[in-house]
């Protein structure tokens, strides 16, 4: 064999094609991927004032549970200062009111599906930021109070049910749904921000 034979010359790779392939996987990608609509916080805004509209009833002090958070990103619940990892707790056991304390929401005999006559609170939570609240003690005090809720609601369901409220969610069995809602109501009044203390 003669060393002077030529040597092979390596052949291109088209780059073109492969633009095109990242293309197709990009817009495959894109079109496959569901996103979870369920992010965020679940607030309404009050609607607006109606000046001929009469006034609501007043709501029993006992029925509102007052959360407020100062300027010092301080937390004052029902008068008593707490820390943040405090209120789960005491809002679940507010809300529930499971020893029917005298001090503690009234349970009004209401028909449930799946459940007959059963003892609903009139619970509502109150609350009440700072002007110069922290973003991070505000996400943390909605994140504390949605889980009270979420955990009394699964702990309803898993007894009632043998399944939890998020699984209900998750394969949308809204009947059931609607009646664990129906015995634990979301009910969060926020009120606009002002000074509250603590500066």
């Amino acid at each position: 064999m003669s060393s002077s034979k030529k040597r092979r010359k390596p052949q291109e790779v088209n780059a073109g094609s492969m633009a095109d392939i990242a293309f197709l996987l990009l817009v495959f990608f894109l079109v496959t991927t569901t996103m979870d609509s369920d992010w965020g916080l679940a607030r309404r805004l009050p609607p607006p004032l109606d000046i001929n509209q009469p006034e609501p009833p007043p709501i029993k002090d006992r029925n509102v549970f007052v959360v407020l958070a100062n300027a010092n990103d301080q937390l004052l619940v029902e008068g008593e200062i707490l820390e943040i990892g405090q209120l789960r707790e005491k809002a679940k056991e507010f809300i529930a009111n499971p020893n029917d304390l005298p001090d503690l929401p009234e349970k009004k005999p209401t028909k449930v599906k799946f459940f007959g006559d059963y003892p609903v609170s009139k619970q509502v939570i109150s609350l009440q930021n700072d002007n110069g609240t922290s973003y991070d003690l505000y996400i943390q005090v909605q994140n504390e109070l949605a889980a009270a809720y979420s955990e009394l609601r699964n702990s309803l369901a898993t007894e009632k049910f043998g399944v939890t409220y998020d699984y209900l969610v998750e394969v949308n069995d809204k009947p059931k749904i609607s009646a664990i809602r129906d015995i634990y109501p979301q009910r969060i009044s926020e009120a606009e921000p002002k000074n509250v203390g603590g500066q």
